[in-house]
């Protein structure tokens, strides 16, 4: 079983930036890949940025050059610092995690970018 905590959403004007982070906890020590999505109203869940146990990293091209993913894989942790945020970055931002094939998400935490 695992669960998954995000946190570091709010309110930010264009141009702005935040740090999301999810905290893993629960048996699963190990996972394959860690990372995040996000959903806009009436819109479906796309993927953000993902990360695997190698360090290889995945992005929307969306968001190539301004978001950046990181995890701690000895602490189950996985960061998002997101950077020059748009209007349309708008979203709540789902942490995932896969292991033995399975998913997991978080709750979700909701960004708003508007001035």
């Amino acid at each position: 079983q695992v669960q998954l905590v995000e946190s570091g959403g709010g309110l930010v004007q264009p141009g702005g930036s935040l740090r999301l982070s999810c905290a893993a906890s629960g048996s699963i020590f190990s996972f394959a890949v860690m990372g995040w999505y996000r959903q806009a109203p009436g819109k479906p869940r796309d993927l953000v940025a993902s990360i695997d146990s190698g360090g290889w990293t995945n992005y929307a091209d969306s968001v190539k050059g301004r978001f950046a993913i990181s995890r701690d894989s000895a602490k189950r942790t996985v960061d998002l610092q997101m950077n020059g945020l748009k209007p349309e970055d708008t979203a709540v931002y789902y942490c995932f995690t896969t292991h033995s094939g399975l998913n997991s998400w978080g709750g979700g935490t909701q960004v708003t970018v508007s001035s």
